[in-house]
């Protein structure tokens, strides 16, 4: 997939083992940054992305297209790029720059199926190397929703001193029953493509039909129901209802712009992942040296249950880690931090702007 002119690339070591016990040759991971440099990490927030996201966070002058997290990163926005040093990181295993499926491997043959087996570790190991890439030790803030929100507890875990605070929008130790179930129907939807072939598809001619199918399911587990009957409820166009409509657009759009074994990888990534299997996560944010963290959850989330946030303050309070807990209500359901902004930017806001303020002077 195409990236902007703004991307820019961080190598990994050349044999990167995985969390998983594979071994990534050569690797990379794309990024963006936003802001003024920081070369203390004082000013510098690093910013893990969603399951379909790229690293293109906001506009910026060599990319002045409307980014991901347009109406919050940017100039006097919660996340503000006239103080901070905004790096935003491509996940490992995603097909918008960083190393992924849609790559070659050593035999110069597109990897497809054949990717080592990311995990949401070493998605978090990525930015790692993102930062030592560009001299810092340690930033300010980690920040990340969805599978970003995932992604920050683990760099917190497995990277000790990095971060002093950590934000972890509609995240979870570990997914639940339910969205496992979920996603799993999304694959089959995919691998089930008459044209998937395994994952050995050529790039002219994707599985668009098992992507659009996977999207369109997605994104009902993305929204909560009183918002769907609220927007749509049973209105009709052109023979068919509204929602059926909007669904089929957005799987439309998502078959256009990704990739169906970057999607497969990312979204098994997400169902292993579970913090405590290595042991309490008490444990592991105690050792994270934290200095506090701010967990936002949703109340009508269907995918990321506000238990699963209830369940990672547990961990970082019982750590030791001051920590502000912040429920929205939304009919937006898991997708409000992308929709139903204006919660969010005050919880940020109150998060990053008393340091910001005192910085300045």
């Amino acid at each position: 997939m195409t990236q902007g002119a703004a991307t820019r690339y961080a190598p990994l070591p050349a044999k990167l083992t995985l969390h998983a016990g594979g071994v990534l040759p050569n690797g990379r991971v794309a990024f963006e940054t936003f802001g003024v440099a920081d070369r203390t990490g004082e000013r510098t927030i690093l910013l893990f992305t969603g399951l379909s996201a790229s690293a293109h966070a906001c506009a910026s002058t060599l990319d002045p297209t409307p980014g991901w997290w347009q109406q919050i990163v940017g100039p006097g926005r919660a996340i503000d790029t006239d103080h901070w040093f905004v790096i935003c990181v491509n996940s490992l295993g995603s097909c918008f720059g960083s190393s992924g499926p849609t790559d070659t491997d050593p035999q110069g043959r597109r990897w497809g199926p054949r990717f080592p087996t990311v995990s949401i570790e070493d998605i978090a190991t990525g930015g790692w190397h993102v930062l030592q890439h560009l001299g810092l030790a340690r930033v300010h803030s980690v920040v990340g929703a969805s599978l970003g929100g995932m992604t920050v507890l683990a760099f917190a875990a497995r990277h000790p001193g990095a971060a002093r605070h950590l934000v972890s929008i509609s995240g979870t130790l570990a997914p639940s029953t339910i969205a496992i179930g979920l996603r799993a129907v999304q694959r089959e939807a995919i691998e089930r493509d008459p044209v998937f072939l395994d994952g050995d598809y050529p790039p002219e001619r994707p599985p668009r039909a098992g992507l659009r199918l996977a999207r369109m399911l997605g994104t009902l587990t993305y929204r909560a129901p009183a918002g769907l009957q609220r927007r749509f409820g049973r209105k009709r166009t052109n023979g068919g209802f509204d929602i059926e409509h909007y669904l089929a657009l957005q799987g439309e759009r998502f078959a256009d712009s990704f990739d169906a074994n970057a999607y497969l990888q990312l979204s098994r990534a997400m169902d292993r992942f579970d913090l405590a299997l290595d042991g309490d996560p008490a444990r592991a944010f105690s050792a994270a040296k934290l200095e506090t963290a701010l967990v936002i959850g949703v109340e009508q989330d269907l995918l990321f249950p506000i238990t699963d946030q209830e369940r990672i303050v547990d961990a970082l309070e019982r750590a030791g880690v001051p920590s502000q807990f912040v429920r929205v209500a939304s009919d937006e359901g898991h997708d409000a931090f992308l929709l139903d902004l204006a919660p969010f930017d005050a919880a940020l806001r109150r998060h990053l702007e008393p340091e910001a303020i005192t910085h300045a002077r």
